[in-house]
């Protein structure tokens, strides 16, 4: 029983660990190491769209159609009688304190956000500029684009005047942003758009104006389009992995994940119809949304045109009177991925921080960290100290497995003495094996449910380390400058790796030789997968060791068995 315990956990164990290394190989941009999908990594750039000359900026998406409505052709504006020569394009960029936004006078499209809080590379060492999220060039297309459509009416290809402040006033608490197109099919559309300090959300009001002398009924589309790229690896090596896509959310079905590969098939499945939600291009760490109040039917949509993907909603309008006006609040948001924002900005918002299937653990694990950080200001040490109450959490269980493990080292010798009497009879071996067992009240399983309980707990963490904006850019101590990215020198490795190592000569040499071999041999190997994992996912594991052994340590001391060093013996 001893042997097969062992057995299952270090299979469940080197499992868990080959998967987290694949899923760490594909978000670095390399393919699964050992369950290769054939899916290319995710991308940061997009080519250019196919026919685009060189140097020249890819063209957006068409126009979006209202549903069972045929499309029209790339680049033209629906219900035109004649092409028109296109006016001079302008770019306007506004800041606030916290983003930089440039605007297209084509449509008033939202086509560049610089993030000023946030580094273009997450090692700090290399600290250049800021984060551009969104932007429109020769490689790179990702822009926020709305209009009106079931008519000829104003889109994201009308030429459009602004008006408004450049940069937040100084004292002044937000700025408008204003983008008025001419008349076009009898109507008038006006987009004001809100930057407050200290937000990454943006209120943006959409003004229908009816200056023609009959009722119009107009549909207003939001949408968000960016360039090709993939999540990367299988459902086996990427069960929660790092996403990059577009998601619909809704009140009926919640958080939809729509990968690029299901849209290239037209095998995206998510909720078309709603009242409710929102939707959104989402990357490791930032995410764009359009965001509609509760109330207003919307279709939602995604697809894809070229080598450019769509989503968005178009959303249904009460008819506008001859001489009337109508406003439509939406809200933009593009920005990081900071859990307690999203919750304010819209329901469900902060699902986009996705933790896949560990969501029920990581979210609780998130909550603490961030309490933590906000009593100690480092997190670092904020990491260190949600292990330890991780530990004093399950103490009492972790000491069951313990105990059980200290009465089979107790035993061990007496064991291994009986192997050696019935070594040429494996049946009468075990009948020995379970009646010591019994006459010293030793349970062989008793150590596999701790070991079970950290296994998820593990993973979860894993998830939240990764997933975290706070971590990017975020220092320890020394040498530790950022613990989202792996130890430049290895020193946090190779303490792990050393401490891992101690806690395996503190358990009981297993009797079967090969087994007493491989319980050195598989700690070892794993551990040179942490030298490429994140510094704060090895700081929590050393901690973790750390104060493992200590437990293992005094227990063992409690019951009498002396914490002796079983070193290999390899011959």
């Amino acid at each position: 029983m001893t042997d097969i315990r062992r057995t299952i956990l270090w299979v469940i164990f080197g499992f868990s660990l080959v998967m987290l290394w694949d899923q760490w190989q594909v978000y670095n941009g390399k393919s699964a190491t050992f369950f290769p999908s054939g899916k290319p990594a995710a991308t940061a750039q997009a080519p250019a769209a196919p026919g685009s000359a060189a140097g020249a900026v890819p063209g957006a998406l068409p126009v979006p159609t209202t549903p069972g409505a045929a499309a029209p052709a790339a680049g033209s504006v629906p219900g035109a009688t004649a092409a028109a020569p296109a006016a001079p394009r302008q770019l306007t960029t506004v800041s606030s304190d916290v983003m930089r936004v440039t605007f297209d006078s084509e449509g008033g499209s939202i086509v560049g956000v610089d993030l000023l809080k946030h580094a273009a590379d997450s090692t700090a060492d290399k600290v250049t500029s800021t984060l551009v999220l969104m932007e429109q060039n020769a490689e790179r297309v990702y822009v926020a684009q709305s209009g009106l459509v079931g008519g000829d009416f104003p889109n994201h290809k009308t030429p459009m005047t602004f008006s408004g402040d450049r940069t937040l006033p100084a004292g002044a608490n937000e700025m408008t942003v204003r983008f008025e197109s001419p008349v076009q099919g009898g109507v008038k559309l006006v987009k004001t758009y809100t930057l407050k300090r200290g937000e990454y959300a943006l209120p943006v009001k959409h003004e229908v104006i009816n200056t023609s002398g009959a009722p119009v009924t107009p549909q207003l589309y939001m949408q968000l389009v960016r360039g090709a790229g993939t999540s990367g690896g299988s459902w086996l090596t990427n069960p929660t992995g790092t996403f990059t896509g577009p998601a619909v959310y809704t009140e009926a079905q919640k958080y939809q994940k729509i990968e690029f590969s299901d849209v290239d098939k037209n095998k995206a499945e998510y909720e078309k119809s709603a009242s409710s939600g929102w939707v959104a291009m989402v990357q490791h760490y930032f995410a764009t949304a359009w965001i509609l109040p509760d109330g207003i039917k919307r279709e939602n949509f995604v697809r894809k045109v070229d080598n450019l993907y769509a989503v968005g909603m178009i959303a249904t309008l009460q008819p506008v009177a001859a001489g009337a006006t109508q406003a439509v609040p939406a809200t933009f948001f593009g920005g990081p991925q900071e859990e307690k924002m999203l919750e304010r900005i819209a329901p469900g918002l902060d699902l986009v921080k996705d933790y896949g299937i560990f969501t029920i653990l990581a979210k609780p694990l998130y909550w603490l960290l961030d309490k933590l950080h906000g009593f100690i200001g480092n997190w670092g040490f904020s990491i260190m100290a949600l292990v330890l109450l991780i530990k004093i959490a399950f103490y009492w269980l972790q000491a069951k497995g313990y105990q059980s493990m200290a009465k089979m080292k107790a035993i061990n010798p007496k064991v291994m003495a009986m192997r050696e009497r019935y070594k040429d009879n494996p049946q009468q071996m075990q009948q020995e094996m379970m009646r010591i067992y019994r006459e010293e009240k030793v349970n062989p399983l008793g150590g596999c449910l701790p070991i079970m309980v950290q296994i998820p707990v593990f993973i979860a963490l894993y998830w939240v380390l990764l997933s975290s904006v706070e971590m990017r850019n975020a220092p320890w101590i020394g040498w530790i400058r950022d613990l989202s990215t792996p130890d430049p020198y290895y020193i946090l490795p190779v303490v792990m790796t050393a401490t891992t190592m101690l806690q395996t000569a503190l358990n009981p040499v297993p009797p079967d030789p090969m087994q007493a071999k491989m319980m050195w041999f598989m700690p070892l190997i794993f551990s040179v997968m942490f030298f490429f994992f994140p510094a704060g996912l090895v700081l929590y594991w050393i901690t973790n060791n750390v104060l493992s052994i200590a437990q293992q340590w005094l227990i063992n001391v409690r019951m009498g068995v002396p914490p002796e060093f079983n070193l290999p013996k390899f011959r």
